[in-house]
C-alpha cells in the first residue's frame, strides 16, 4: 500500500506507522456540513465524523512528517468543482500558503507518478523546467501572501495555460 485516501478518522498510531512505513496521505478539507442535509441521518452522522477529523488529520499529518497530496472528491461534482481553489485555500488552517500550493503541483505530481503505467499524465509534471508539462498559472497578485486568491480563479487567474496552449488571457495590454 502507497497511499491513504483521506484519513479523517485516523488516530496517532496510525499516523506514526504511516510515517514509518512510508505510506501517503492524500485528504482534503472537509470544514462543514453544507450539502448534509440532503442525506439521511446516518450518512450525515457519518459526515459530521470526517468534518470533526479535519483537523486531526491534517495536525497528525503534519506532525509525522506525512507526504501528503492535495485530494479532492469532485470529479463528478460541476459544483464542487468550482470550491477546488477554496478547499486549497482552506489548507492555510494547517500549512503556509507556500506548503498549500507545493502540496497541490509538485507533491501531488510526486504521487501521480507512483501509478506508473496508470498515470494519466506521463511525462515531466509539477515543475518548471525544459520538456516539462506546460500548465501554468498567472495569478493577479501574490499567492504565497493571499492564498484566497485561488479561491476565485474566475477573477484571478489572468493567464491559464495547459499543456503550452493558453486558454485565458486577461492580462492588460496583451490583446486578448
Amino acid at each position: 500500500m502507497k497511499c491513504i485516501e483521506h484519513g479523517h478518522l485516523m488516530d496517532d498510531a496510525t499516523a506514526r506507522l504511516m510515517a514509518q512505513k512510508g505510506i501517503w496521505l492524500s485528504t482534503q478539507p472537509f470544514l462543514d456540513l453544507s450539502g448534509a442535509a440532503a442525506l439521511g441521518p446516518a450518512e450525515q452522522a457519518k459526515m459530521r465524523q470526517v468534518v470533526n477529523g479535519t483537523d486531526r488529520v491534517y495536525t497528525l499529518a503534519k506532525k509525522y512528517g506525512i507526504k501528503t497530496a492535495f485530494g479532492t472528491d469532485i470529479l463528478f461534482s460541476a459544483a464542487l468543482a468550482e470550491r477546488q481553489g477554496a478547499m486549497l485555500a482552506d489548507l492555510a488552517r494547517w500549512y503556509t500558503p507556500a506548503e498549500a500550493l507545493i502540496m497541490a503541483t509538485s507533491t501531488n505530481a510526486e504521487l501521480l507518478a507512483l501509478s506508473g503505467l496508470r498515470n494519466p499524465y506521463p511525462g515531466k509534471l509539477g515543475v518548471i523546467e525544459e520538456g516539462a508539462l506546460a500548465d501554468l498559472l498567472v495569478v493577479d497578485g501574490d499567492p504565497l501572501r493571499d492564498i484566497r486568491l485561488v479561491a476565485d480563479p474566475g477573477r484571478n487567474f489572468l493567464i491559464v495555460m495547459k499543456d503550452g496552449v493558453i486558454y485565458k488571457n486577461t492580462v492588460p495590454g496583451s490583446g486578448r
